[in-house]
């Protein structure tokens, strides 16, 4: 077969994007070199990877599926034999293309960066940012070499090295009686207005806790940000729950308090997730040891709200 890794790149984006408009407004180019390019391709592997339909655009066929799944591969190990090129002679180089959970990366990526920044100076690092579903989407996809999220995220076909156990906290306005302890449990919280962050996988997270111990949150707010939630705790709107927390969030005593949870609930590991079976290239590699080395020095402990006295959790 002769094809190039172009054609392959109008092809994958057409997939993922359901539509060749939209691959060639990503691609920034015209939708008569996407089609080629499919035309092309189809021709020389014998069978359709896309059914046309008037008025609806296109859809992808079940040998299709399987095509692109190998096209996602393909790219991505170019790209990587791309960024071992660059290295060769040398020290690590070359680019990190990093998917981060957007709600957690302010806490954490801060000195992840300046850290490899310092010891790789001329590197490039990407970042991409959404939420969990979409994080992983960008690994699956060959868009990102590595994602930050949750073990609960982890499948068959994924490496994971995890950084920290991030157990719930409370987010409660200062002048709110329970802000006053040290500690508390959810029960302390029933029936109190709640702001619940509203992102998928996070809000069933959430519920889910309360659930098993046979109570039920009273929502009076929904938002997708965190910094929002924080701004409408402060704002005395109601309590919040989160998991990561910003090291600032334990100065800002005049506005807000944070408080661990005394229930024994599950801990989500947050970590870092690749595509398992496939060679990452030297600077990959040397950006994931360095985030091992942070964890072993205890660089993110403080952002981990654990009981007193309690070690954090690994």
């Amino acid at each position: 077969m002769n094809f190039t890794l172009k054609q392959l790149r109008y092809v994958e984006a057409t997939g993922r994007l359901g539509s060749i408009a939209n691959a060639a407004t990503e691609l920034n180019i015209s939708q008569s070199s996407i089609t080629a390019a499919i035309g092309a391709l189809e021709s020389q592997i014998g069978f359709d990877l896309f059914v046309r339909t008037p008025a609806k655009g296109i859809s992808v066929t079940p040998a299709g599926k399987e095509t692109l799944r190998l096209i996602r591969g393909f790219i991505v190990q170019s790209r990587h034999f791309e960024t071992e090129m660059m290295s060769v002679g040398g020290d690590a180089t070359g680019s990190v293309r990093v998917s981060c959970y957007a709600t957690a990366a302010p806490s954490f990526l801060p000195p992840i960066l300046k850290k490899f920044r310092a010891s790789h100076p001329n590197t490039s690092i990407t970042l991409l940012e959404g939420n969990m579903e979409a994080t992983m989407l960008y690994l699956a996809n060959g868009e990102a070499d590595l994602a930050f999220c949750y073990d609960e995220m982890v499948e068959d076909g994924h490496d994971f090295t995890p950084l920290f156990g991030a157990p719930p906290y409370v987010l409660i306005a200062a002048d709110e009686p329970l802000a006053q302890n040290s500690s508390v449990y959810l029960k302390d919280l029933a029936g109190q207005p709640m702001i619940m962050l509203d992102l998928p996988r996070t809000k069933a997270y959430f519920t889910n806790i309360f659930e098993q111990l046979g109570m039920k949150p009273n929502i009076v707010h929904s938002t997708r940000s965190a910094e929002i939630a924080r701004a409408l705790v402060a704002g005395g709107h109601g309590y919040s729950l989160l998991n990561i927390c910003p090291p600032d969030y334990r100065y800002d005593d005049t506005r807000f308090r944070v408080l661990p949870l005394r229930d024994k609930l599950h801990v989500p590991t947050f970590g870092i997730v690749t595509l398992a079976g496939i060679r990452k290239p030297n600077i990959v590699q040397a950006f994931i040891r360095q985030c091992v080395d942070l964890k072993r020095d205890g660089a993110f402990d403080s952002i981990v709200v654990k009981l007193p006295n309690h070690s954090p959790t690994k």
